[in-house]
């Protein structure tokens, strides 16, 4: 058991019997009365997001989850195909599990499969990607002083604004838990 006093941002809890990872949090003191954490809560099995006000002091379940490091390999059909990198074993994830990370995941890139008692919670991606822009407007020149931003499509099929300098081809870096760009690799 956990206090919801020591909430940190990723911690994974048991409640309501599911599993949820803390994706925000805050400690409210008012005035009068009893000081209370209020969280932003993930439910890992199904993604859904909750906002949930828990009294100091309360306890939760801290769940332990397994990241097993692991390489994707290829898409056969509608399902995923990624290698255990220490023991070579296999697993298949079908494409609803691991909708929303499609956008970022190429062939034999490095992510974490997160596992609760054998059961495949889904994918943990790194928090930057390297990936090629394919279809891009080409930049105008002298067009710079605003700082302006154009729509780039991605090698795997994903929008995202870059600056006008950047032209097809150019490797870029994206942030993946929001969707933006860093800068250019």
């Amino acid at each position: 058991m956990i206090s919801v006093n020591d909430f940190k941002t990723g911690l994974t809890i048991e409640f309501d019997g599911g599993l949820w990872r803390v994706i925000d949090f805050q400690h409210v003191k008012p005035g009068k009365g009893a000081a209370f954490v209020r969280s932003k809560l993930r439910n890992l099995r199904n993604g859904n997001v909750q906002e949930k006000t828990f009294r100091a002091g309360e306890k939760v379940g801290k769940a332990q989850i397994d990241n097993r490091k692991m390489q994707f390999l290829y898409e056969s059909g509608d399902a995923y195909v990624f290698m255990d990198s220490d023991n070579y074993e296999q697993i298949e994830l079908p494409e609803e599990a691991i909708e929303s990370e499609l956008k970022y995941l190429k062939e034999n890139m490095e992510v974490h499969i997160m596992m609760y008692n054998a059961e495949i919670l889904g994918v943990e991606l790194p928090n930057t990607v390297t990936l090629r822009i394919a279809e891009t407007e080409p930049g105008i020149r002298g067009d710079t002083s605003s700082g302006g931003t154009k729509t780039a499509k991605l090698e795997t099929g994903t929008n995202v604004n870059v600056p006008f300098f950047v032209n097809v081809d150019d490797m870029v870096i994206v942030n993946t838990q929001d969707g933006s760009y860093v800068s250019r690799a």
